[in-house]
């Protein structure tokens, strides 16, 4: 499977205290990466190095040859919610459509077919009924199924989310991975955070454990070990 992003020697530090070094990663496109470890770990970190957010003070991320500003149109990202204002005046259409804002120049205009793909992204998502309401007022899983019709109307190759089953019910996050397996199928490359370790097995192809350097990384069934779980958290979650 090709690589879609190739992470080397990447280290990246806040007010002198290393949060990442020595990371070397390929992420393959086509499938489910997630991406786990402790709090404080670099995970978030590593995420906003991907997107062109943070500044490296050491080391190269390369998207099939490519730099990240070459391929920011194609990268969508689905935040943490607690990192949302939620009262910001919006309907859940406004937020979906702004997935199709990365494809326009600063004088185009929304057109027919933006707005078709948009609601065809609602209804992917089951938040057709409700394109009216403002956001807030929705509650948390529905909040996120609409981040991730925003996801779905860019069209994006590319996706990274935080935390997108943190707060949300049970029938959301089925949803959710149903979608993004969908997607993987169809070649995208999936990044996702994620804290609960007795769905890894699940939920992802390939697994990256992190602790402010790579512990391991690979495919979930010979990377996913107790031991290696152990090196990551310290021995401290009996998971296995």
């Amino acid at each position: 499977m090709q690589s879609a992003i190739e992470i080397s020697d990447l280290h990246v530090s806040y007010d002198e205290k290393v949060v990442l070094s020595d990371v070397n990663l390929n992420i393959e496109s086509g499938k489910i990466t997630g991406i786990v470890g402790p709090n404080g770990s670099g995970k978030s970190t590593l995420f906003k190095s991907i997107l062109g957010l943070l500044e490296p003070n050491k080391g190269s991320i390369n998207f099939q040859g490519k730099e990240v500003e070459d391929v920011r149109t194609l990268m969508a990202y689905v935040p943490q919610k607690d990192g949302v204002n939620w009262d910001f005046p919006a309907t859940v259409y406004d937020v979906a459509l702004m997935g199709r804002y990365p494809h326009k120049s600063i004088f185009q205009g929304i057109g027919k077919k933006d707005k078709e793909i948009t609601l065809s992204a609602l209804k992917d998502v089951g938040m057709t009924d409700f394109k009216d309401r403002q956001i807030g007022e929705l509650s948390g899983g529905q909040q996120q199924r609409v981040f991730i019709a925003r996801v779905l109307s860019q069209q994006a190759e590319i996706l990274l989310l935080d935390e997108p089953f943190v707060g949300v019910d049970i029938k959301t996050e089925e949803k959710i991975i149903e979608i993004l397996k969908q997607l993987a199928n169809e070649g995208k490359t999936i990044l996702v955070i994620h804290h609960d370790l007795s769905k890894v097995r699940d939920y992802f192809d390939n697994i990256v454990l992190i602790n402010n350097g790579i512990i391991a990384a690979g495919d979930v069934n010979s990377t996913f070990t107790k031991e290696n779980v152990n090196l990551a958290y310290g021995g401290t979650l009996p998971v296995f």
